[in-house]
């Protein structure tokens, strides 16, 4: 005798296509889209990369865009690495000699910054992915601020001295976590504004 065909067989081949893709999709959205287009072409550029400033109004509706995060896969791709070393080329380039500089500053909508880590031994520049300030302890105190996006303007703005900033780590994948203090807290804090769209100029001290 033949085996009946059984008519929960469609279904149960229904429901597993279903999984399948609803997985798919939660997988295409961890790994993320990868660097479009118009990223790759500004970061395969060469040498020292254009800065945007607010004297130009497509560069200022830029600046003020809130930065998208990276993937891991983003992260560790040849474009970031490029990337990274053309941001410290930019940033102390005699032209510009800042002490930090964002992504979406050299035209990268993404949470990248590079700092020059002033509490560090050699005060070295370092690139950091996905970074945010995530605690700040005490009072605020104002001091002196210029951006390379603002040319020929200086402000005083209010800023923590002692800071808690959060960021991928490329070598582990993970989220690392460090206390920052000082003038290198001040640099951060202006740097991951850059990021939600926030220049210095906004929080000016009357």
């Amino acid at each position: 005798m033949r085996r009946m065909p059984s008519k929960s067989l469609p279904l149960r081949l229904s429901a597993v296509a279903i999984v399948l893709l609803v997985i798919l999709f939660f997988m295409l959205i961890r790994s993320g889209a990868g660097w479009s287009a118009s990223e790759k072409t500004i970061i395969n550029g060469e040498g020292v990369m254009r800065v945007l400033t607010i004297e130009d109004k497509s560069d200022s509706q830029f600046l003020r865009t809130p930065c998208k995060d990276l993937t891991i896969k983003e992260i560790r791709s040849t474009e970031y690495t490029t990337l990274a070393e053309r941001m410290l080329v930019t940033v102390t380039s005699p032209e510009q000699d800042g002490v930090g500089i964002a992504g979406p500053q050299v035209g990268i909508g993404r949470r990248v910054v590079a700092v020059q880590r002033f509490d560090k031994e050699g005060e070295p520049f370092e690139v950091y992915p996905n970074i945010r300030v995530t605690a700040k302890r005490g009072s605020p105190e104002p001091g002196p601020e210029g951006c390379l996006s603002i040319p020929g303007r200086r402000g005083d703005v209010l800023r923590w001295q002692d800071i808690d900033i959060a960021y991928t780590s490329p070598r582990t994948g993970r989220d690392t976590t460090e206390t920052i203090k000082g003038f290198t807290a001040v640099i951060f804090q202006h740097e991951t504004d850059h990021l939600d769209g926030v220049l210095y100029i906004d929080k000016l001290v009357p």
